[in-house]
Order: C-alpha cells, then structure tokens, then sequence
C-alpha cells in the first residue's frame, strides 16, 4: 500500500504540473490519471488502497468543506441567503423529475428506478465545486455580489436533497412503506439538525482555543478529529435521525472564523497546506472508481438523459438566481458552476445494484457517464468562464 500512496503522489504531482502549463484545472489531470491507474485502467493501485477509498476520500471532503467554511464571511452569506437556498433545492427538483420523464421513456423504467436514476445523477460535487469557488474567493473574483459563497453553499446543500430523494425511491423499490411527507420533511430538518450539531462542536472548540493554548497544528487536528466524529454521528444514526453532516462540518468552520477570528485566518492557511495532499487522494481516487467501459454501455440514451437533465437544472438555477443583481454572464457562470458531477456518483451509483435493483447496471452505467462527462467540462468551464466573466474586487 505504501508503494502505491508513493506512486499516486508522484504522478499526481506530476499530471498537475502539465495540467497547470496547459492552463487546464489541476482536478481534471488528478481525475484522469485515477482512471488510467485504477482498476479499470492499468490496475497499479493496490486493493488495499481501493478498499479504504471511501473512507479516504471522505476525510479528504471534510478537509476542504473546513477550509470553505472558514472562507465563509457573515456578510457574504446574508448577501446571498435566499438566492442559496433556492439553489440548494430547485435545480436538483427540475433534473429530477426531466431524467425521471426521460428515462421511463427511453429505458421503459418503472417510476421507482427512474427515480433512483434521476437524484443519483441530479446531485452535483462539492468536491469539484468547493475548491473551484475557493480559488475564485482567493483572487477576489465575484465576491462583491457573494457569487463564489452563493455556489459552495447551495451546492453542499444540493447534495442533502438529491440523496434524501434517492433513498425514498429507493425505499418504494424495495416496497418499504414509506410516508412522503415524512422523507421530505427530513430534508429540512437535516439541514437545521446537521447545521446545530456544527454550531455547537464549532462553539466548544472556540470555548477550548481561548481557555487553553494550543499550537496551530494541534488546532488544526482537534477540528479535523470532530468534523470526522461528526460524520460519524449520522452514520451511527442516519437511519433514526437525519443529519446533514457535511453541512455541519462546513458550520464548524463558519464558528470558528466567525467567533475566534485570528485563529480561524491562522487555520485556514493550516487547511490550505493539508489540503494538497488530500486534494490528490479526493480526485486520483474519485478517478479510480471510474469505469470507463461501463460508462458507455448506456450510448446515446445515457448521454441524451444526462444533457437533458443539465438543461432542465440550468432553466433552475436561473430562476433560483431571479430577482438578483447578476449580469448576463454572471448568471451563466453560475450555471456551469452547477454542472458538475462526481462525488455523489461515485459513492452511491453502485447502490441499486447492489440491493438487486432489476436495472441497476443501467443506473451505475448512466452515473459513470454522468462523472466523465460534466466533471472534466464543468472543472474546464469553471476555470475559464470565473476567470474571464466574474469582475475582480478592490
């Protein structure tokens, strides 16, 4: 296993430095030599890595949700508050239920598995998104009207929706007598459970930093330490309680920076230096999960119901961003930053297949196609349209 970690960073360093002449996002290059290194490429990763990949990659999302929660200024966030939340749920409703339309007459699907189909590929990635909106917030692109803070916060709340969705559908599959009303109400109170559990873990570390000394690096690891036993809490109780604990992790961020903000600029450049290993670990095994031979099994139906969705979740953000000060093209911005896909994909496409799900193959197949395709072209066009159409601040 050490001999593969040696060889993931080494050539993921490497693929960086000739994205990076290129002019094209790191993350891209990272997700490409994933593929060609993983089990579905030249097989050089050792199992044991594989094995423990989910679990790597989701330490490396808390990384960066800690990071954009400490980027996080009050005064952005009211700035865009409504705006946000009308993203974090409109455009995945407008995919969901087009994919759901044209799946069951492309594919003949009953109502249940086009469903799960829909909100496994509506979800977009934050681990994608995230650090593309960092990037941006760092060279002071869009943040006069909140533009980058609108994206990363609409969109981890995206993914809450899309997969509270999935399970419901998944449920009326598996003929569980679900209540509707219940499941989406758990939407909701997720997100207030999961953003309370992030206040009060964010409040007690302050409470902890100001009564004792800590070094920096000691810092840095107690956060790390409770946003993972955080996600850890909704997978010890996800089935009884629903909490959105990434949403949480991100909160404990927010705390921090907002109540004790010396530290909290001090730890932000913590995060920024741990995220380069983990950013390598988050995209290299995100790519390895990719099969590429699977992902064209669904052909032109799977790439029409995938182009399909994105124009119906476009006509959402644009009406989810109404009534804003947005230009033309800072609209359009906003609609490619919400294009791509990989995390959830990656994490929960197999799913259906794995509970006897009769299309679950096609499921998985369409999810794999959903990360080749909008993860490279979305990373792409957030880079060159945030760069050239999101005005610089003073």
């Amino acid at each position: 296993m050490a001999l593969s970690l040696a060889l993931i960073l080494v050539l993921a360093l490497l693929f960086i430095g000739i994205f990076e002449k290129l002019k094209l996002p790191s993350l891209l290059g990272m997700l490409i030599l994933g593929i060609l290194i993983g089990p579905y490429g030249f097989d050089l990763i050792s199992s044991d890595i594989l094995t423990i990949s989910a679990d790597l990659r989701k330490i490396a999302l808390i990384i960066i949700l800690l990071r954009a929660g400490l980027g996080i200024e009050k005064k952005a966030l009211k700035k865009v508050g409504i705006s946000a939340v009308k993203l974090s749920f409109i455009p995945g409703i407008f995919e969901g239920l087009t994919i759901i339309v044209v799946s069951t007459y492309l594919f003949s699907l009953s109502i249940p598995e086009a469903g799960m189909l829909a909100f496994i590929v509506a979800a977009v990635s934050p681990a994608v998104i995230v650090p593309q909106m960092l990037s941006l917030i760092d060279q002071n692109r869009g943040i006069d009207k909140g533009i980058p803070t609108l994206v990363l916060t609409g969109a981890s709340i995206d993914d809450v929706f899309a997969i509270t969705m999935f399970s419901s559908f998944l449920g009326f599959y598996g003929g569980t007598h679900l209540n509707i009303q219940r499941q989406i109400f758990n939407i909701p109170l997720s997100i207030i459970i999961g953003i309370l559990l992030g206040l009060i873990s964010g409040l007690i570390l302050v409470y902890l930093f100001k009564k004792y000394h800590f070094r920096d690096t000691r810092k840095a690891l107690l956060i790390l330490s409770s946003a993972i036993i955080l996600t850890g809490i909704e997978d010890f109780l996800g089935d009884l309680i629903p909490i959105a604990a990434l949403l949480g992790v991100m909160t404990i961020g927010f705390v921090l920076q907002e109540k004790y903000n010396k530290v909290g600029r001090r730890l932000s450049s913590k995060f920024n230096k741990i995220w380069v290993f983990a950013e390598i670990m988050l995209f290299v095994l995100v790519g390895a999960e990719v099969n590429i031979h699977l992902a064209f099994e669904s052909g032109l139906a799977g790439m029409l119901i995938i182009t399909a969705g994105l124009l119906a979740r476009s006509l959402g953000v644009l009406i989810s961003i109404a009534g804003t000060d947005f230009n033309w093209k800072e609209r359009f911005f906003t609609i490619i930053a919400y294009t791509p896909k990989a995390t959830v994909q990656a994490a929960i496409g197999a799913v259906p297949l794995a509970a006897g799900v009769e299309s679950g193959e096609l499921i998985l197949a369409v999810a794999v196609l959903a990360i080749v395709i909008t993860a490279p072209l979305g990373a792409v066009g957030i880079k060159y349209s945030g760069e050239r159409w999101l005005s610089k601040g003073l």
